[in-house]
């Protein structure tokens, strides 16, 4: 069990450091389906290990490679709409909400595959700095339908914020990722928050799945910063797409 859980936690850590999103997505079922937890505490126990990987991810981008400001605004918003969400989660029809879920992640890995000549946008200008009357409402906005669909959906928030800060808010993927780390800690510390009376599970596993996969962002984190935009948007609009397809999969096949 140990071992299985070095091994899916360095792809975790790999995804989260590469692109920012990913990791929290395939940590559950990798807790479940490939250590062998139950799904009671492979939720929580994904929390931990995605807040923790993600916090070492960010590290080589402190400095230069996060938008701050849009970061506690977006994060902030979505604290408050994520448990509106799981509570409207509760009384609908999951099949629905997957499909619904895997839409979502088809319209936007397309759009983030197609190329576009536009150069910014209110939230990071083409000569710098921000136009903070028009970014400040899509900030709130973009961190409230952001968190409402990670409550709603039941899933990590990297796949909604990524294409949310380069699609919407205009961001560069250089500033997208780290800025999007810097959103999942936050939901992260909101979410173990709300999970406080159920984290019943083999610490030593989660620990080393956490351990392997902050390992393992950290060394994808510096890569990241050598790829190239064009490269880092492609690879993860090919991961939203398979992870779009294997979600279709299973709401259909349920």
């Amino acid at each position: 069990m140990i071992v299985s859980a070095l091994g899916f936690g360095a792809v975790v850590g790999g995804l989260l450091g590469l692109v920012g999103g990913g990791g929290s997505i395939l940590a559950v079922p990798a807790l479940v389906y490939g250590v062998g937890l139950p799904l009671a505490a492979a939720i929580p126990g994904s929390l931990v290990v995605v807040g923790a990987s993600s916090v070492v991810a960010v590290l080589p981008r402190v400095r230069r490679g996060v938008n701050w400001r849009l970061a506690v605004v977006i994060g902030a918003a979505g604290t408050s709409t994520a448990y509106l969400g799981a509570a409207v989660n509760r009384v609908l029809d999951q099949r629905v909400l997957l499909l619904v879920f895997a839409a979502t992640m088809v319209a936007a890995g397309v759009r983030m595959l197609r190329r576009t000549d536009a150069v910014g946008g209110s939230c990071a200008l083409p000569q710098g700095g921000v136009n903070w009357r028009s970014c400040l409402p899509k900030a709130i906005l973009t961190g409230a339908v952001v968190g409402f669909l990670t409550g709603l959906l039941g899933v990590g928030g990297g796949f909604l914020i990524v294409p949310a800060l380069a699609l919407v808010l205009g961001l560069p993927m250089a500033l997208t990722v780290g800025t999007s780390l810097v959103i999942i800690v936050i939901n992260s510390i909101a979410g173990l928050a709300a999970h406080l009376g159920e984290m019943h599970f083999d610490w030593a596993v989660v620990g080393a799945f956490a351990a392997a996969a902050m390992a393992a962002s950290l060394v994808a984190g510096r890569l990241g910063r050598r790829l190239p935009e064009a490269t880092l948007k492609r690879g993860f609009a090919a991961l939203v797409l398979l992870v779009a397809a294997y979600v279709a999969a299973q709401a259909l096949t349920r």
